[in-house]
């Protein structure tokens, strides 16, 4: 049987795709929704950089609690680290999400994409 990827079913076997990717490198990484999420929404989907970023923080949400909840069952969270570390984030979110709004999508894109390719690079070289 082939799926119609146009159509809403489509549709939504993409997003069960990209959900079920997303945690795998949640679980993982400890990433999934920046880093899996947003460009595949974009590709895949079509979506734009601000929604595709407004959606895969919604899905956070429910990724995170999971995956916390889990790795705390494996001894691997450091609660007081953690509100060290997300509380600031807080102010960042808030500058992020300003400055997003005011830069044009395709900058969005373009930076992200120097984000990720940065990333890599550090990780293959050391």
């Amino acid at each position: 049987m082939v799926v119609d990827l146009s159509a809403p079913a489509g549709r939504t076997a993409r997003l069960a795709a990209i959900g079920t990717l997303a945690g795998l490198f949640s679980g993982l990484f400890g990433v999934g929704g920046g880093v899996v999420m947003v460009p595949l929404l974009m590709v895949w989907l079509g979506y734009g950089a601000r929604e595709a970023t407004g959606t895969s923080l919604a899905a956070i949400i429910v990724i995170a609690a999971v995956a916390v909840a889990t790795h705390a069952g494996y001894g691997n969270v450091d609660v007081e680290k953690g509100l060290l570390v997300g509380v600031p984030a807080i102010g960042g979110v808030l500058a992020g999400t300003w400055l997003q709004q005011r830069v044009p999508q395709r900058a969005i894109a373009l930076g992200f994409a120097a984000v990720l390719v940065g990333v890599a690079v550090r990780l293959v070289v050391g």
